[in-house]
Parts: structure tokens; C-alpha cells; sequence
């Protein structure tokens, strides 16, 4: 079994209830055991059009026999599952399931980038992240997610 790292997102509908099914889909549809489950957070959204609704966002811990982009297929599947539209890019979703991390690995192909490319820019998602795995290393920077989050927070004092 491989831990992985998914970044939780929703600014549609019932933000919590759609995060929280797609967890539940997760562990019925036998793509991964949830392990934790970092506190959901509220966030301005970053990007995207004009006028958009807070977003909740999370992360959480998985364990999972697929291969990364097997568990990226399986997450785009929970995600029109939950009730997502496809729109432009950063455009408002019902939710929004991203890897973050895979164990120690980078993975680059077409399809997925691992770790996830904007993963250190963004604090809502360092946030959580460091709620359930402060000690994760990123295997690129090698800098923990703590020192990561503790970058990003003394940067935007600045």
C-alpha cells in the first residue's frame, strides 16, 4: 500500500457534504483507505473568474494499491460522481480532489505532476496539510510541509 496526500476543495453547492462523500467514495469504491483527515478550512479563491464563493478546503491522508494515475483517474470519476461540471480552468467547483504527495516520489508524465506543482505557493493548502502531516518531506525541496508553511506564512508578512 502506497500513502498518498489528496488536497480537499469544494466552493459549490454544499461545500463540507460534497468533500465529505467524496471521502466516503474513496473507501466504498475501494480506491483507497482514509487514514486522516485534516480540519476543513475556509479560503478566498485564488485565480479563476471574478465573484466566486469561498472555498473549504482540506487534505487528507489515503492509503491505496493504485498506481498514481490510476488513483488520479479514480478521483476525477468520484468527482463527476459528487456532482462536478467541467468549466474553465479555476473556475467554481462542487469539489475538487488533487495528490499532493506520493509517499517520497515525483512523478512527471502527461497526465499528473507529483508532487503537485503549486503545492508550496498555496497557503490553503499548506494549511491543512500540515494539520495531518507537518513532518511529510517534499521529496523535491527536501523541506518538511511545516517548513514549507512557515515559509509561505513569513513571506506574505512581507
Amino acid at each position: 500500500m502506497a500513502k498518498a496526500y489528496i488536497g480537499l476543495g469544494a466552493n459549490l453547492g454544499d461545500r463540507e457534504a460534497n468533500i465529505r462523500r467524496a471521502l466516503s467514495l474513496l473507501q466504498e469504491m475501494e480506491v483507497a483507505r482514509v487514514r486522516r483527515v485534516s480540519n476543513l478550512i475556509e479560503t478566498e479563491p485564488v485565480g479563476g473568474p471574478e465573484g466566486q464563493e469561498l472555498y473549504l478546503n482540506g487534505a487528507a491522508e489515503i492509503e491505496t494499491q493504485l498506481s498514481p494515475c490510476d488513483l488520479l483517474e479514480a478521483l476525477k470519476i468520484i468527482e463527476v460522481s459528487v456532482g462536478r461540471i467541467e468549466r474553465e480552468r479555476w473556475a467554481p467547483r462542487e469539489v475538487d480532489l488533487d495528490i499532493l504527495l506520493w509517499e517520497d516520489e515525483v512523478v512527471c508524465n502527461k497526465i499528473l505532476t507529483v508532487p503537485h506543482p503549486r503545492l508550496c505557493e498555496r497557503m490553503f493548502v499548506l494549511r491543512p496539510l500540515a494539520d495531518i502531516a507537518p513532518a511529510a518531506v517534499h521529496p523535491v525541496t527536501k523541506m518538511t510541509i511545516a517548513e514549507h508553511l512557515a515559509k509561505l506564512a513569513g513571506e506574505e508578512e512581507q
